[in-house]
């Protein structure tokens, strides 16, 4: 815990924002540090609840009382090595995940929780600024090799650690460089990719190899991967869009979210696009199609690419301010919520059903919707039109692609396309094959991924080695 009265001394206080109209005209972060004496005073409002309620919140079950009391007490340096203990990356979870911590937090029973998520972000920083993040090679190989296709979140968490137990690692990815949806789907305005490019020297420093530009199930079969190393794990995450099942969707200037925001991602990061056919919102009408997060990227990046407007649609009923915290408490609740780029200026339509798209020439020219009902059916007479240039689709993941890689396998699957395997072991059908992250648990939060990663690096040491001291 912080100090034992803190909470009745420090009011909740956040990273503030730069202003909309400033933010909108670049790519990079742009949230506004606190002073260390400003987090040390968030960490000190933790509370000695008895039960901290904020683990339940937390897939990789960070100790946050104990590295809050440590900011607290000013000895950062010790927050560091207990923040790391449980999470290899908390540098991207500090800006990237929505922080159910800190709607499980004790203090979120009166709506002013310990802000969890800006003392861990500070303390990762932190950390990096003062160079206590140094690679940790281990002292002894034990002979063994791994090889994991995909280096997103749940790849390069597992990479990691088997890494710093002395296996051989080897990473394939697709991709030209390394980090999967993390540097090609989340923008740089929530991650700068300096985040990943540091974590990354540090992984190689540690051992890991990494193959770029290798697309396993096309440029290299698995079961060459296979016989080449002693376990493989796949963390090639879930990419294959849900089908909108919408008419119209087949003219020009409508897209999936994650073509737009990957070749946005690349344009930013430099990487040589001249191969295709540019989408880009500058001066044009936008409608995005779908309620979360890669929805509201979409805002976002379309905003910062110079779109007139931007209307995004959701089919579900607009949610309570407030949620019943006796009903919800210390659960992720459902209740209103405006997302940084939403707040730059989106235009919002709830109960609202996409109907078709519609176009002239075949381009799109806009989306005709209608509202919906308690059962989200369509009501007759409500139908209306949004003008659209470009349509961005996001509703969500159905699960890995099966081509190549999976297909060739051939694991069992569960039943919504996923490659199976418990949470026990990380264990396919297929012997020596493991599978963690979105691939095996589906469309998920980094955090998620992360906690797959270590978990299943636990298992394959354990399966290698007979005994394991790596942490679950």
């Amino acid at each position: 815990m912080g100090k034992v009265t803190g909470f009745l001394e420090f009011d909740r206080q956040e990273q503030k924002y730069q202003p909309a109209g400033d933010r909108i005209r670049h790519f990079k972060e742009f949230t506004l540090p606190l002073s260390d004496i400003d987090v040390e005073r968030q960490a000190a409002r933790c509370m000695d609840c008895g039960v901290p309620y904020c683990h339940t919140g937390c897939p990789v079950m960070n100790q946050i009382p104990d590295w809050n009391d440590l900011v607290y007490a000013s000895d950062w340096e010790a927050a560091a090595r207990n923040l790391h203990s449980t999470n290899n990356f908390p540098d991207f979870t500090g800006r990237v995940c929505p922080a159910p911590c800190e709607e499980a937090c004790t203090l979120n029973l009166e709506d002013v929780p310990v802000a969890i998520k800006t003392v861990e972000q500070s303390i990762a920083d932190k950390a990096w600024a003062n160079g206590w993040i140094l690679p940790q090679p281990a002292a002894r190989k034990t002979g063994k090799t791994v090889g994991i296709v995909g280096s997103g979140p749940a790849g390069l968490a597992a990479a990691q650690q088997l890494a710093r137990v002395g296996h051989e690692v080897h990473v394939y990815e697709r991709e030209p460089k390394a980090g999967g949806l993390l540097r090609y789907g989340i923008p740089d305005f929530k991650m700068e990719k300096t985040a990943i490019d540091r974590r990354v020297a540090q992984m190689e420093a540690e051992g890991v190899t990494f193959h770029y530009r290798v697309n396993v199930g096309h440029d290299v079969t698995a079961a060459e991967l296979a016989a080449k190393h002693d376990a493989l794990l796949l963390a090639g995450g879930a990419e294959r869009p849900r089908d909108p099942a919408l008419p119209g969707v087949e003219l020009a200037g409508v897209h999936y979210a994650m073509p737009f925001l990957v070749q946005s991602n690349r344009r930013v990061g430099g990487e040589d696009i001249s191969h295709e056919a540019p989408i880009v919102t500058t001066g044009k009408h936008v409608v995005v199609i779908g309620g979360g997060d890669t929805a509201s990227d979409c805002v976002g990046t379309s905003f910062r690419q110079g779109a007139v407007t931007v209307t995004q649609l959701d089919i579900r009923p607009v949610a309570p301010k407030h949620e019943d915290k006796l009903t919800v408490w210390p659960y992720w609740p459902t209740k209103f919520r405006t997302s940084s780029s939403q707040a730059e200026g989106a235009e919002r339509e709830f109960a609202c059903a996409t109907l078709e798209v519609v176009g002239e020439n075949g381009h799109v020219t806009g989306v005709r919707c209608a509202r919906v009902d308690e059962k989200r059916v369509p009501i007759p007479g409500t139908e209306f039109v949004i003008k659209a240039d470009f349509v961005f689709i996001a509703i969500g993941f159905a699960g890995p692609v099966h081509e190549g890689l999976v297909a060739e396998l051939g694991p069992t699957l569960d039943r919504r396309g996923n490659v199976s395997a418990n949470e026990d072991d990380y264990k396919t059908s297929v012997p020596k094959i493991y599978a963690a992250g979105d691939m095996r648990r589906g469309q998920s939060l980094v955090v998620w991924a992360i906690r797959e990663g270590r978990q299943a690096a636990r298992s394959i040491d354990l399966a290698l080695m007979g005994k394991t001291d790596l942490p679950r």
